[in-house]
């Protein structure tokens, strides 16, 4: 059916004129003059110079041509439609498509492709379907090459996994069949180009200023420090926030299994893991980067998640004169991060019984931070843990600060308060010997007083 039948018919289907139509509703008529101006733009069109253009001086170019185009063929659509179909042409064409306005969405975190017929995104927090399609199967296969080709990555069926990045940093996945049974999977997690703020994370109520200002003290004073959470609960944007309090003086050095840290600071420098390529060779792993860093006369190191074997050289170079070093795991409360800590010790081939490998790990840790994602979506700090033994030398979590959970609202938001357990943290003299005065009084036990906030391991 050709583009001007195609438009009778609509308008009949639909009884109504197609030049006050949005592109807010589905236009098959619309559909088609997209594909079929972005097949003469390819045919017709010095495709090198055109991409050689900025986007706004591309845009007027593509405008030139599709208003050429339309003339020659006597198409008459509305403004608003046409800047719309112009908008697509350009999308479809150096974009990422129908992905485009979820891209440039700041208040979008994720972005979740099941099959070309399925986009969620989360937003504040909360998994939302919309109404954005792919045309077909082979349409997310197109914009999935066009994001992984930049990288001298591929993904077909020999390779039906991918990860990549974004021009913006955004992180990328990718699932084809025959590894995935319900079409073309993708999974895109984006960040703000900038981070947010220690303040901007109590102004959300992630936290209180008070476990704020003793956790930056922490930071400071050069206590070593494990971020532990669940998928999503924001264990990168509160590593991104406390960096902060990190002297500027210092040389940190991050590495990551696929960069996403912003360090908004001086004197970062970073290494990104990579993976093997199609014959299997050229992998560079984390443990080999927190190796090589240790001969790059690091203050601190940064990695952004522990998952192997590489446990045991970040303990190592937190025991070693690297003090002030941080990382993430991905744990559901302090206690388990521990146990989790020590099971990749155990990967590492270390042949040591399990009480010793504890106290290489209490020699290492300090404070273990625990971030949780709520059902409201709302990202919090629920505990900050000091790590530690007694008398009879058993380690020893001892939360300092804990979000105490009291019920759910009508609306679904969970209700709560962030309270001190009354344990004062044995790190007062040293956070003093850095200059920070941290007042007693703020750590003083208040409701709820019934449950014991100590966990031995």
């Amino acid at each position: 059916m050709s583009l001007f039948n195609r438009k009778a018919l609509y308008e009949t289907q639909q009884g109504k004129d197609l030049s006050s139509y949005s592109f807010e509703e589905h236009n098959p008529y619309l559909d088609d003059l997209a594909l079929h101006y972005k097949s003469r733009l390819l045919n017709e069109s010095n495709l090198d110079s055109l991409t050689s253009l900025s986007r706004g001086e591309m845009r007027l170019a593509i405008e030139r041509a599709v208003s050429q185009f339309m003339m020659e063929e006597k198409v008459v659509i509305s403004r608003l439609d046409k800047e719309k179909l112009l908008s697509r042409l350009i999308d479809e064409s150096i974009g990422f498509g129908p992905l485009e306005p979820l891209l440039g969405d700041p208040d979008i975190t994720e972005i979740l492709i099941n099959g070309h017929k399925e986009v969620y995104i989360e937003k504040r927090g909360q998994l939302k379907l919309t109404d954005i399609k792919f045309r077909e199967e082979a349409h997310v296969r197109h914009i999935i090459d066009r994001i992984v080709a930049p990288l001298g990555r591929r993904i077909d069926e020999s390779s039906p996994m991918v990860d990549a990045r974004l021009f913006d940093g955004s992180r990328v996945n990718a699932v084809i069949p025959p590894v995935s049974l319900n079409g073309t999977l993708v999974s895109i997690r984006k960040f703000r180009q900038n981070p947010f703020s220690m303040e901007e994370l109590v102004q959300f109520g992630s936290l209180t200023e008070k476990m704020a200002a003793f956790f930056q003290a922490i930071i400071a004073s050069k206590l070593n420090v494990l971020i532990s959470g669940g998928t999503g609960s924001g264990k990168t944007t509160l590593l991104n926030a406390v960096s902060q309090a990190i002297p500027h003086s210092e040389r940190v050095i991050t590495i990551e299994d696929s960069a996403e840290l912003r360090l908004n600071r001086p004197n970062v420098i970073g290494m990104e893991a990579r993976p093997p390529n199609v014959e299997g060779s050229g992998e560079i792993t984390i443990r080999q980067l927190v190796r090589n860093a240790l001969r790059m006369r690091p203050d601190r190191i940064i990695v952004g998640e522990v998952r192997g074997a590489e446990a045991f050289d970040m303990l190592q170079a937190m025991n070693t004169g690297h003090e002030g070093s941080l990382t993430t795991v991905h744990a559901n409360s302090p206690r388990d991060a521990l146990n989790r800590v020590e099971g990749m010790v155990i990967m590492a081939g270390m042949d040591l019984p399990s009480h010793v490998v504890r106290q290489y790990i209490v020699g290492a840790l300090d404070f273990i931070v625990q971030s949780e994602r709520s059902a409201d979506g709302q990202r919090r700090i629920v505990s900050i843990a000091e790590v530690g033994t007694d008398e009879q030398n058993q380690i020893h979590i001892n939360e300092i600060f804990k979000f105490h959970k009291t019920g759910i609202d009508s609306k679904g938001n969970v209700i709560g308060t962030f309270t001190p357990t009354g344990i004062v943290p044995s790190c007062l003299d040293r956070l003093r010997i850095f200059g920070h005065e941290i007042d007693e009084s703020m750590f003083q036990r208040k409701e709820p007083t019934s449950s014991d906030y100590s966990d031995t391991v």
